[in-house]
């Protein structure tokens, strides 16, 4: 076994990693770029080295610079953990020249595999089914629109070197097609520099199935069954699970001896993943799923395969790289339980999935599941430190293990309802809600289920009478400990008054909308909310801590049968000088306190477009003098990975462009300015 290892990565892999070199007492190292300077995996790993500026094409995708670390290091292995240089042939290459171990397969495998048409000519040789499309080399697209027509309507147009579904357009029409087709190469050169693509015939109600495959140096090759990771947004995976949902042993032994074929052909060693496509109009069937491709590497989702085999994945892949023979054969793995994991990610669903970065302000810990099942965190980042916006937008995954199916996904709803991650926009109260769709909970999933259930799972209204409610209760209760902290009857906020009973009030504003909430106060109870309507809350279930200037509220959940107009409440309210964040059932609300000139602010916004997040200009579609109608896309930017349009706020004249197409912006930076309102037409 390997003394040293560096991890060429960064969050919640890299840490993963850390963790089973550790307990195989094997020494780490970690690199880092500036954007990582602090971070977790920098922190846990016995090592660090600095590779370069933020941006993965001046760091984590400098295979020179890594090598170079190693080298200086000692170290005897790299370990690419996923994305980045862990499916790139030449970096491999580079590490067998230069004496390092690859944690993973040989470089001509993953050359091989990492071609979305060379994978599939592979399959078809051994007989493995593959669905009607095009994946000859000549791109032109009069051709390629000819191979459309030929194939037939819905259709993908698919990255050949693509991956975490980038690259990947829907086409619904010829009419469409050539739109899809610019659209696709452009993300897929930014995303992998390569700009061919390929056709496939698409599949209704399709779900995504996949194997997880093994093998060593010494010809042994084994899969550990099956995952199912249907639950997509925009073909990012979000929820997978082991195993598949209304899986037969019929259909898994088809399915098992599909992906093994497929590996064997190349000759696979170490970690890998083949995936398939399967139709999921009906009950899953032998003759009803087709190839997709092949990740050479560890996946996200590895953690449920550990989850119901026991095993862990990544000490096999030191092992194997260290030439050792598979720990198991086909026969000894088995398969207990069922787990699901959730992919927290740092985006708001409510303002259409926008990517979020900044400071991590609040984090509970750890939340269990409960009797009957168990939850597993990886995550690469702890309470204070700063998720940067240079990166992909996943913060951590919730992976939840039950004896079945229904025990793993009420344990994972159990854990989300009580996740809280503030100072970030995160999609934990989206996923929670999840956990009770019908079509989820019954195992009805497919990848278009996130949109069939967008109205169900939107969040709840922050102004209704018992969130604002609750709201204001955690701001008179700050107000109180600020009071008796300050030992002075003046400064006492009870709103106390003669011949009356105790009432205050407290005007908070949430997004664009201000209210005013009317407060009851007694030794007893809080009471607020609208209209007539109110959450109550007993102060023997408020527990506060903290102070002065950062209070944390947490309300506790108690039963009161019989009581009149209360309401069982369990939620989570921080506090500070701007304003309250109420979290509950994994969601967060931010209220603030009215400003007088937000009025104004908001006026000269509607002029505005502004850069929600960093990113890069990619098309502009705005010049001075243009009308404009309200929704109109203006600018499409790139960042985090993924492509964002910026659209026209109002009907208006374009006044002027400040960016132009290929520039880097920040955050707030106005982008397009509109004639200001009484001037537009």
């Amino acid at each position: 076994m390997f003394k040293s290892l560096l991890i060429a990565n960064r969050g919640e892999i890299a840490c993963r990693v850390i963790r089973t070199a550790r307990r195989l007492g094997i020494k780490t190292v970690a690199v880092y770029s500036d954007a990582d300077r602090a971070a977790k995996h920098v922190r846990e790993a016995d090592h660090a080295v600095r590779l370069g500026p933020a941006p993965a094409r001046d760091s984590y995708l400098r295979g020179d610079l890594i090598i170079q670390a190693a080298r200086e290091t000692g170290a005897e292995a790299i370990h690419p953990g996923y994305g980045f240089l862990s499916e790139n042939p030449e970096f491999a290459e580079s590490c067998a020249q230069a004496g390092i171990a690859f944690v993973g397969p040989r470089p001509d495998a993953i050359r091989d595999m990492g071609l979305k048409d060379r994978a599939k000519a592979i399959a078809v040789s051994v007989g493995a089914p593959v669905l009607p499309g095009y994946w000859e080399s000549d791109q032109q697209p009069e051709v390629l629109a000819k191979a459309a027509a030929a194939i037939g309507f819905p259709l993908l147009i698919k990255a050949v070197a693509g991956g975490g579904g980038r690259g990947i357009r829907i086409v619904e029409g010829l009419d469409q097609f050539h739109a899809a087709l610019e659209s696709a190469r452009r993300e897929a050169a930014a995303s992998f520099g390569d700009d061919r693509v390929m056709l496939e015939k698409l599949v209704l109600r399709p779900r995504h199935l996949e194997v997880q495959v093994f093998g060593d140096q010494h010809g042994n090759l084994v899969h550990l069954f099956e995952r199912d990771c249907s639950i997509q947004r925009r073909r990012q995976k979000l929820i997978e699970e082991a195993p598949a949902p209304g899986m037969t042993e019929a259909v898994r032994e088809s399915l098992t001896q599909a992906a093994l074929k497929i590996a064997k052909a190349v000759n696979y060693s170490n970690a890998g993943t083949v995936e398939f496509v399967a139709d999921g109009t009906g009950p899953l069937r032998p003759d009803g799923f087709w190839f997709l491709e092949m990740n050479t590497r560890l996946q996200v989702e590895h953690p449920v395969t550990e989850a119901i085999t026991g095993l862990d994945l990544v000490e096999w892949q030191l092992r194997v790289a260290a030439g050792e023979a598979l720990p198991l054969s086909q026969t000894e793995i088995t398969l207990t339980g069922a787990a699901i994991e959730a992919r927290i990610v740092a985006e708001d669903p409510a303002k259409g999935f926008l990517p979020s970065a900044g400071r991590i302000t609040g984090l509970t810990p750890d939340v269990p599941a409960g009797a009957d099942s168990s939850i597993r965190i990886d995550t690469g980042f702890d309470l204070g430190d700063i998720f940067p916006d240079a990166y992909d937008s996943l913060v951590e995954k919730a992976i939840a293990w039950g004896p079945n199916r229904a025990a793993a996904l009420s344990g994972l709803q159990a854990h989300l309802h009580g996740r809280v991650v503030t100072g970030i926009d995160t999609n934990i109260g989206y996923l929670a809600r999840l956990c009770g769709v019908a079509g989820f909970v019954n195992g009805a999933v497919h990848t278009g289920l996130l949109e069939d259930e967008s109205i169900s799972l939107q969040k709840p209204d922050g102004l209704s009478a018992r969130r604002v409610g609750l709201a204001a209760i955690g701001v008179q209760v700050s107000r109180e400990m600020a009071a008796s902290a300050a030992r002075s009857p003046f400064g006492t906020a009870d709103g106390w008054r003669l011949n009356a009973q105790p009432e205050l009030s407290v005007r908070l504003r949430l997004e664009e909308q201000e209210v005013e909430v009317v407060l009851h106060s007694d030794d007893v109870q809080l009471a607020a909310g609208l209209k007539g309507d109110h959450a109550v809350v007993p102060r023997r279930l408020i527990h506060v801590f903290g102070g002065p200037d950062v209070w944390t509220i947490l309300i506790a959940e108690s039963p009161r049968p019989g009581s009149s107009g209360e309401h069982d409440v369990a939620a989570t309210l921080m506090l500070d000088a701007a304003g309250v964040s109420l979290v509950e059932q994994g969601e967060v609300w931010r209220y603030t306190f009215p400003r007088p000139e937000a009025s104004a602010d908001n006026l000269e916004a509607a002029d505005e477009i502004k850069a929600p997040l960093p990113g890069k200009i990619a098309i502009l579609r705005a010049e001075p003098g243009q009308k404009v109608q309200a929704g109109d896309v203006l600018v499409i930017l790139e960042a985090m990975k993924m492509e964002h349009a910026l659209t026209a706020s109002r009907d208006g004249v374009i006044a002027e462009t400040l960016v132009h197409e290929g520039r880097q912006v920040k955050a707030a930076d106005v982008l397009v300015r509109l004639e200001p309102q009484d001037g537009a037409s």
